[in-house]
């Protein structure tokens, strides 16, 4: 089975977010979906291990920021590779409170859903929350990130964590390419050469070892020193 084949269905990029009493966390989902109009209900799907999971099973409400195309991978990373349980993913991030008083990441979102827990789904290794909408709001006119455009272009990978987690993916070389792709032995990021790292103004043509040396994983924030060649 050819199961790169997934990653031509359709998903976004969004930032879940819950709370525990006075406590906040958040993580990067890509399975949202919308499952009813009226009322309009929608589906997250949430990994059992991660402490987002642990805050909606507890207080029944989330969030969902719904992110745009020019999301930095540093910004993806901080919500996706690194676990709450170890530091405060808010501090130094522009979010709001809701109307159930669940954070809304406001940085680099274009619209956002506030919802209530109505019912779940036992998936195994995940949870689907299915919600009712509660607030809704469109912040700006500009394209959401999906998820074929963060793995293609920007070079992203899925947590393992991610419903769309593939065991020992690898990404194809393509023919006549001189230069290596580099993967980041911490989240899985790709270096690859012939797109460089806009976002670290590190340009196209740019080979790994050209790099500057201070140069960091624009996902994790890994050092060059993590990283190793594709074979």
């Amino acid at each position: 089975m050819d199961m790169k084949v997934l990653h031509k269905i359709s998903y976004g990029m969004y930032i879940i977010c819950s709370k525990s009493n006075d406590a906040f966390n958040g993580q990067i989902a890509n399975v949202v979906a919308q499952v009813t109009s009226e009322p309009a209900q929608f589906l997250v799907c949430i990994n059992k291990n991660n402490l987002t999971h642990e805050y909606i099973n507890r207080s029944r409400v989330f969030t969902v920021s719904i992110l745009d195309k020019d999301t930095p991978m540093k910004f993806i990373g901080h919500f996706g590779f690194k676990s709450g349980r170890k530091f405060n993913k808010f501090e130094d991030i522009d979010y709001k409170t809701g109307e159930t008083g669940v954070p809304i990441v406001l940085n680099n979102c274009l619209g956002y859903l506030e919802c209530e827990v109505i019912s779940e789904i036992d998936m195994g290794t995940h949870t689907g929350f299915i919600g009712k909408v509660t607030d809704i709001q469109k912040l700006s006119d500009a394209e959401p990130m999906t998820y074929a455009y963060y793995h293609m272009v920007k070079g992203g990978m899925s947590p393992k964590s991610a419903p769309t987690y593939i065991k020992n993916e690898k990404k194809e070389e393509k023919e006549g390419n001189k230069m290596g792709k580099y993967k980041c032995t911490v989240c899985g990021y790709i270096y690859d050469p012939e797109k460089g790292d806009p976002d670290s103004n590190v340009e196209p043509g740019t080979s790994f070892e050209d790099i500057p040396e201070y140069w960091v994983c624009p996902v994790c924030g890994a050092g060059k020193d993590a990283f190793e060649k594709e074979e």
